[in-house]
């Protein structure tokens, strides 16, 4: 999936919740109110519309901050997930 996806799945969550959709890469997720229960949900839409399923740890997951984070390790996640299947 493309990062301009990924984002816009984002929006439709976070909208649906009646949250500001209106932000930049930089903006805390803390400052649009994206939790983690949103995370796993914009995780799942992004396995369900791509197909494949992503494997990741939980340290790094600790490290996301921002929407750039975010659109970033699921970017991430998707070139591992795909890295591992053509390798194996």
């Amino acid at each position: 999936m493309q990062r301009i996806e990924i984002l816009a799945m984002m929006k439709e969550i976070l909208q649906r919740q009646g949250k500001t959709v209106a932000f930049v890469e930089e903006t805390p997720l803390q400052d649009v109110g994206f939790r983690s229960l949103d995370f796993s949900e914009l995780a799942l839409r992004v396995e369900m519309t791509s197909g494949k399923q992503m494997n990741f740890d939980a340290a790094p997951l600790r490290a996301i901050r921002t929407v750039r984070d975010v659109l970033d390790f699921l970017e991430q996640a998707q070139l591992g997930n795909t890295q591992r299947n053509q390798s194996g």
